[in-house]
């Protein structure tokens, strides 16, 4: 079966350790996307979000370095495997270089998902943190 997976690199001027609470504690995950989620910010912790469009679980966690986990939407077919979301978080001179990789999609869906995450995460993200800086 045929999967779909993307990467996506963006730069924040913030410390990585704003990045990585952003993605695990729920309430700043909640206020910075403007949806309730749920996140159990631990290994194998579960996590929901977007009215539960999104749910997963955390397969592992390096501080403020890196987070990987198990990922799926309502839109995936009961079948469906379910997919890796891995980002890693560089920093240097107070700016973060955000990579994710989001790999294991359902084929054909992977340009959406890309998409969503530069709508409805990374836009959002750098709009939020800005009024923080």
């Amino acid at each position: 079966m045929d999967h779909d997976s993307f990467v996506i690199t963006s730069v924040f001027p913030v410390r990585s350790h704003l990045l990585y609470r952003a993605f695990l504690d729920s309430a700043i995950h909640s206020e910075f996307t403007g949806s309730p989620a749920q996140i159990d910010d631990r290994i194998g912790g579960a996590f929901v979000a977007w009215d539960e469009y999104i749910s997963g679980t955390i397969v592992d966690l390096k501080a403020n370095r890196s987070i990987k986990q198990r990922w799926r939407t309502t839109d995936f077919k009961d079948d469906d495997e379910d997919s890796l979301v891995e980002i890693s978080l560089v920093e240097e001179k107070g700016r973060t270089t955000l990579v994710l990789k989001h790999s294991n999609l359902p084929a054909g869906s992977g340009e959406e998902y890309r998409q969503g995450w530069e709508d409805f995460y990374l836009k959002p993200l750098r709009e939020y943190l800005g009024k923080r800086s």
